[in-house]
């Protein structure tokens, strides 16, 4: 028995498939089957049912699952235990990040961290909050990147940076600072449900059910693009977050504004299963987020009792 056959096995139960699982170990499938073929002989176990499609994992199969991933977890503790003193990071590190942080977030944090982790890989999905907490729990990604704070006592969260929530769509000539009651009279667009950013943007504005489309126009977006577009198009307002509104053209920024104080913000957090083994490789990188992104964001002067956080 090695790592490798462990590797393979849990690969065979995420993809039930063992041709996806070999393409996503980087060897042929024949190669997959025969390793797998002989852990199962040396166990003296069937894990996998290869009479049902998609392939199933057998309820002994499901055992060896759990003691695989703890033996792989405790071997990538004894290799974290290897870290240079100089905190240069190594490995791979497997992110999943929300689609309202990613688009905004990345090309901040990547070109400096490609440049200052040299021999650390990154591996990043975009993916929800909800397949986060899923992705964590099944160990198929190290970190996640998200709003918080989450109500899952199994997870830690290491608060990166608290980010302004903006308004978009108000004119040039209208007052500096808005209040959500301003908002909550006028249409407003908003991301597709089940986004937590739309969460936050209904409760901050107490929006409730009320939609601003045309009665002929049924529409869920997905980005912050589309929303000013359609705002642009349709009248109304919608909100974005503050490092979504630094990447916007001055023509726009001149339409957007932000609340009063207390100013409504989210929270934006790097969040791992606890306990976690390459914790202090977790505290380099969002020690070095926090750094990247403090002097875009206007909170970073605040103290608590001028912001009020969001929930999702």
């Amino acid at each position: 028995m090695n790592f490798q056959q462990l590797e393979y096995i849990l690969a065979v139960d995420q993809h039930k498939h063992f041709g996806k699982a070999a393409f996503s170990c980087d060897i042929t499938q024949a190669t997959l089957s025969a390793m797998i073929k002989k852990l199962e002989e040396e166990l003296q176990v069937v894990i996998f049912d290869r009479s049902r499609q998609p392939i199933q994992t057998t309820e002994e199969g499901e055992q060896i699952m759990e003691l695989a991933k703890k033996i792989l977890a405790n071997r990538r503790e004894l290799l974290d235990l290897k870290d240079d003193p100089d905190e240069t990071l190594k490995g791979t590190i497997r992110i999943g990040i929300i689609p309202t942080v990613a688009s905004s977030l990345l090309p901040i944090i990547i070109p400096d961290f490609l440049k200052s982790f040299p021999e650390l890989e990154l591996d990043i999905v975009e993916i929800t909050t909800e397949r986060i907490q899923e992705e964590l729990a099944n160990e198929n990604i190290d970190v996640g990147i998200l709003a918080t704070p989450l109500e899952n006592e199994n997870l830690e969260e290491n608060i990166l940076y608290y980010e302004a929530m903006m308004v978009y769509g108000i004119g040039e000539d209208d007052k500096k600072f808005v209040t959500p009651k301003d908002v909550i009279n006028k249409k407003v667009w908003l991301l597709e449900e089940g986004n937590c950013f739309r969460n936050q943007a209904v409760t901050l504005c107490a929006l409730k059910e009320k939609v601003v489309e045309p009665k002929n126009l049924n529409f869920e977006a997905t980005s912050f693009d589309t929303l000013l577009h359609l705002t642009d198009q349709f009248g109304g307002v919608t909100l974005v977050p503050e490092l979504y509104y630094n990447l916007m053209p001055e023509n726009r920024k001149e339409k957007t504004k932000h609340f009063t104080a207390p100013m409504p913000v989210r929270e934006i957090s790097m969040v791992y299963q606890r306990p976690y083994v390459r914790k202090r490789s977790i505290d380099i990188l969002s020690e070095k987020i926090r750094e990247l992104i403090a002097h875009k964001l206007i909170t970073h002067k605040f103290k608590p009792k001028d912001m009020s956080i969001i929930g999702i």
